[in-house]
């Protein structure tokens, strides 16, 4: 089982730092993609995922264009609010991918457009935009895991 977390252009670095930490407790693999709206090496950054950097596999990539050419044909699930399609009506492969956007804007609306296929939300609240970007990490890993059985988890 290969769980796979991409954060397209995060810019807060504490909802990385919780999402490193959620990778670190799952054994799934961070994509960070950049630009991002901070360094790696800030201190709220390593508040958040606390002791758990060195636990992380961490993957970088210097943008989308770049993530995506390596992994466009892969099993990739957009997270977005601009789908009807509900995350727990998506089948999810062995090594998947669940990409999130900016906290501020999301995936860029062309990504959506032509993964309009691929693109899932979390339900909530009329009216509501979204959920944390940290948490909504964790629900989607999570229901993953749970799908497979909690592999290698105790």
């Amino acid at each position: 089982m290969a769980l796979n977390i991409v954060l397209f252009e995060p810019e807060i670095p504490q909802n990385t730092g919780n999402i490193a930490r959620t990778c670190a407790c799952t054994g799934a693999r961070l994509h960070l993609v950049e630009p991002m709206g901070f360094r790696l090496s800030s201190k709220q950054l390593g508040r958040a995922g606390m002791d758990y950097w060195d636990k992380v596999d961490i993957t970088r990539w210097s943008c989308t264009g770049e993530f995506l050419e390596a992994h466009g044909q892969d099993d990739l699930h957009f997270f977005t609010g601009q789908t009807d399609r509900c995350y727990t009506d998506e089948e999810y492969g062995k090594e998947c991918f669940l990409v999130f956007g900016r906290e501020s804007r999301g995936i860029d609306p062309e990504i959506l457009q032509a993964n309009a296929g691929r693109c899932v939300r979390i339900p909530m609240g009329g009216g509501m935009r979204s959920l944390n970007l940290s948490n909504s990490v964790a629900i989607a890993a999570y229901e993953v895991l749970r799908r497979q059985g909690f592999p290698d988890l105790v």
